[in-house]
C-alpha cells in the first residue's frame, strides 16, 4: 500500500484524506439513522397509553425529548394540544425542520466529496502528465521521470473513482432513507394531531 502511494505522488493526499472522512460519515449515518432510534414505531402507542392513564406531565414531556427525534415531534405535539389543530400542526412543522436538520447531518460534505473526489483524480492525472512530457529531452527522454510520470497520472486517476463511486452511493442511499424517515414520522405525527383531537381512537 505504501508503494502505491508513494508511487502516486503527493496530489494522492487529498482523496486519501476524503476517503478518511468520507468512511467516518458512513460509519456515522449509518448508526445514527437507524428507524428504531429516530422513529421507533412502538412510540406511538405508548404515548397513547399515556393520554388514557391521565395525560402527560412535564417529566413526560422530558422524557419524549430524550427518547428518540420522533419523540422531540411528539413533544412538541402534546406541549400545544390544548391549543388549536393549526397551532398544534405549526408547532409540529417547526420542531420537525429542526429534526429534518439533524437527520442530514454530515450529507452535504459526503454529496462533496462525491463531486470532488474525480476532480482531484484529474488534478493528480494533469500532474502525472506534466511530469511524463517533461521526461523528454533534446537528447532522449528520462526513462525513470516517464514512469513515474504514468504512475501518478494512473493511480490519482483510479484513486479519484474508487473514492467518488461508493461516497455517492452512500449518499444516495441515506439521503433516500432520511426522506423515508421524514414520510414516517410526519404520518406518525398526524396520527398523534388526530388523537389529540378527537379525530381518531
Amino acid at each position: 500500500m505504501w508503494e502505491i502511494i508513494q508511487a502516486a505522488g503527493w496530489p494522492i493526499w487529498p482523496l486519501i484524506i476524503a476517503s478518511i472522512i468520507a468512511l467516518a460519515i458512513i460509519g456515522e449515518r449509518s448508526w445514527a439513522l437507524r428507524a428504531e432510534v429516530v422513529a421507533p414505531s412502538r412510540l406511538l402507542p405508548e404515548v397513547q397509553k399515556w393520554l388514557g392513564q391521565g395525560g402527560v406531565t412535564k417529566e413526560t414531556l422530558s422524557k419524549l425529548e430524550r427518547h428518540s427525534l420522533l419523540g422531540q415531534i411528539f413533544a412538541s405535539a402534546l406541549s400545544n394540544a390544548k391549543n388549536s389543530r393549526e397551532v398544534t400542526k405549526e408547532a409540529i412543522e417547526e420542531t420537525g425542520r429542526a429534526v429534518a436538520h439533524k437527520l442530514e447531518r454530515y450529507l452535504p460534505i459526503l454529496g462533496t466529496i462525491a463531486t470532488v473526489a474525480p476532480l482531484l483524480g484529474l488534478l493528480g492525472t494533469v500532474i502525472g502528465m506534466v511530469e511524463l512530457f517533461g521526461s523528454f529531452t533534446n537528447s532522449g527522454h528520462d526513462v525513470a521521470q516517464f514512469a513515474r510520470g504514468i504512475s501518478v497520472a494512473l493511480y490519482n486517476t483510479a484513486a479519484g473513482i474508487v473514492v467518488a463511486v461508493p461516497s455517492m452511493i452512500a449518499y444516495r442511499y441515506f439521503r433516500s432513507k432520511v426522506d423515508g424517515l421524514l414520510v414516517d414520522m410526519e404520518q406518525q405525527a398526524i396520527k398523534l394531531v388526530e388523537i389529540l383531537h378527537g379525530q381518531r381512537n
